[in-house]
């Protein structure tokens, strides 16, 4: 049966672990509810905007498919003046209890370095840019402290919140990428079902043991889903060439690495 993209997209959102489970780092992790996913008909997700927004269509689909929850407002923004100062992702209802939660959403893709000493630190995106410590302080010193803004009384008002009454919560899911090799990491308190995939450095990748396999390079929305047979796969020699000029670009590429006997797996190739 053929799936839609956005279905697969919406699928593998699902299917991706929390980056915790309960309460870690003083934030409480929100506790994505089981759903019937074989039923479930996804709406058209724009591919054109950047991923993190389709990552919010997503979750607000899948919130709006739960029978627990209702989404009260999303993408709340709160001004100061001329002065935009931030934006509240979603203010949803428990259908059961009554309680309004305030929720922040996150959808990361962090490769773990264990050549750095603090475990906090160890977790970065492919190109050193968006640091996982970074992302913790925005969320506590930011994202959170928006909702108690005189700012945004009056809208709170008219949704009938009370700010004091809500309950904070991310809902922080990620694919974890360990180096290329077989020495175990520790990642705790984190997830380990998060680990998805490996990373590699370019000129480790550039070298007779990847020879072997075939590879395809799949677009960024497609970083979300499960590795599929059913894409062109191309050498090693040819891929090489593809991720030499991301190199140059200071751009690392997820590779989908096929073995020989049909087995796939995620990888990053980083360029420092």
């Amino acid at each position: 049966m053929f799936v839609t993209m956005d279905k697969q997209l919406c699928f593998g959102f699902y299917n991706t672990f929390p980056l915790w489970i309960n309460e870690q780092f003083g934030i409480q992790q929100f506790e994505f509810p089981n759903l019937p996913m074989s039923n479930f008909k996804p709406k058209p997700i724009n591919d054109r905007l950047r991923l993190g927004h389709q990552m919010e269509y997503v979750f607000e689909q899948l919130i709006s498919y739960s029978k627990h929850w209702k989404i009260i407002a999303k993408n709340v923004l709160v001004d100061e003046g001329k002065n935009r100062i931030g934006e509240i992702d979603f203010i949803i209802r428990n259908r059961t209890t009554a309680q309004i939660y305030h929720v922040e959403l996150a959808y990361k893709f962090y490769i773990v370095n264990p050549e750095i000493s603090e475990p906090i630190h160890r977790l970065m995106g492919p190109n050193k840019k968006d640091m996982f410590f970074t992302k913790l302080d925005k969320l506590k010193e930011k994202q959170f402290p928006l909702l108690y803004a005189a700012e945004l009384k009056d809208k709170l008002q008219k949704l009938q919140v009370n700010p004091e009454a809500v309950k904070q919560q991310v809902c922080f899911k990620t694919q974890l990428f360990a180096p290329y090799s077989d020495a175990p990491i520790s990642i705790r308190p984190l997830n380990k079902n998060c680990i998805q995939g490996k990373w590699i450095r370019f000129d480790d990748f550039n070298s007779e043991a990847f020879k072997t396999f075939e590879y395809y390079m799949p677009f960024k929305r497609e970083w979300v889903i499960a590795p599929s047979l059913n894409r062109a796969y191309a050498t090693h020699y040819a891929t090489l060439l593809e991720i030499n000029l991301r190199m140059l670009k200071e751009n690392a590429p997820m590779l989908w690495l096929k073995k020989p006997d049909g087995t796939i797996e995620k990888l990053f190739v980083v360029w420092w």
